[in-house]
């Protein structure tokens, strides 16, 4: 049975619990006012017999007897209604979520404010997990698919070098295609660590003072054959910075950035980099004279393993923005894109 079978199934199974919950405390209050008819009813024949009532003088205590016993049922039904049943539902949902089942949501249609906010959080948390369960079960898919491309380039080149015909030319190709391939997949594996390390951090980050000016021309330096490769130019523009926060992270934000700017410029274009800090925040902008991000892609930019522009996938994992998102907001900021002649990517750091 399919995994959504299952959960219609879940449903199909609460409703019906749901539906003889009802019916059962129905049959309860019948059957309790029925004893209690009864078991009055015999009290009072109980006393006439034993001639112990001879004087009407008696018939309002049996009165208000009979008229406490009532309310006291009525009362037992009505809070067996309003918070007995509510919570027995909450219960049996909850079975259906420890069975993997994230699809339930139980009623909030109560007077109790109390339950009626534990129901909502209920579905909220089922809701968040079920999101997460998406998440996650999209992630494991993508790291199969980014995994599988390269190691099947490998090991295609791989068996053609056992090929004793290949000429010199055509085994360095082959050589230089496997290095390619597993230098991406080594980028890929260290991106995962980094973002996993991010989104399980325990603890305060680990900060230190430095010269964010500096790092950023380290970058830029360290970049250096792919910009000169496309003949890009650069316009810098970076004043003395001292910021206080991770350098190792932060060191990963500006390669993968100035990386993009220089992949999606056209040759001889120019790549901008600019800084200015401001009374609580630190602003870096990093700017290519490419053709932009598509209107589409404006708002999936920063998810995993989203490349928006394919032409450039074989040199990409689309984990590289996800991750700078990640480190901007551990640093109290954010990342944002817009086009002004080409992508501007602009990064917000609090102080």
């Amino acid at each position: 049975m399919s995994k959504r079978a299952d959960k219609k199934t879940g449903l199909a199974d609460l409703r019906n619990r749901q539906v003889a919950l009802r019916l059962y405390y129905t049959v309860i209050v019948f059957y309790i006012l029925f004893v209690t008819m009864v078991l009055v009813g015999g009290f009072c024949l109980l006393l006439v017999s034993a001639g112990l009532v001879v004087n009407l003088n008696y018939l309002p205590i049996i009165i208000v007897c009979l008229i406490s016993i009532l309310v006291g049922t009525l009362l037992s039904a009505y809070i067996s209604r309003r918070i007995f049943a509510p919570m027995l539902r909450l219960s049996e949902a909850s079975k259906l979520v420890a069975r993997g089942d994230f699809s339930v949501r139980v009623d909030t249609d109560t007077q109790i404010n109390e339950i009626r906010e534990t129901c909502e959080n209920f579905n909220a948390m089922v809701e968040n997990l079920s999101r997460i369960e998406t998440l996650s079960n999209d992630f494991v898919a993508n790291v199969s698919h980014e995994f599988k491309t390269p190691i099947t380039a490998i090991e295609g080149y791989a068996m053609l070098l056992q090929d004793p015909s290949l000429s010199e030319e055509e085994r360095d190709d082959c050589v230089e295609r496997i290095l390619k391939n597993t230098g991406r997949l080594s980028n890929l594996v260290g991106h995962i660590l980094t973002l996993s390390k991010i989104e399980n951090r325990s603890g305060a980050l680990e900060r230190q003072p430095f010269r964010l000016d500096e790092q950023i021309r380290r970058a830029i330096v360290e970049l250096e054959p792919k910009w000169s490769a496309k003949n890009c130019g650069l316009a810098v523009e970076l004043p003395v910075i001292l910021y206080d926060g991770n350098e190792g992270l932060l060191a990963q934000v500006w390669t993968n950035l100035l990386d993009n700017a220089i992949k999606f410029s056209p040759e001889g274009g120019t790549v901008s980099v600019s800084a200015r800090e401001e009374e609580r925040r630190v602003l870096v902008s990093v700017g290519d004279q490419g053709p932009g991000v598509a209107e589409e892609s404006l708002s999936h930019i920063f998810d995993k393993f989203y490349q928006g522009d394919t032409s450039h996938r074989a040199e990409g994992n689309g984990l590289g923005l996800a991750l700078v998102r990640e480190i901007a907001q551990v640093h109290g900021g954010n990342v944002s894109v817009e086009n002004h002649d080409g992508a501007v990517f602009t990064v917000e750091l609090a102080k």
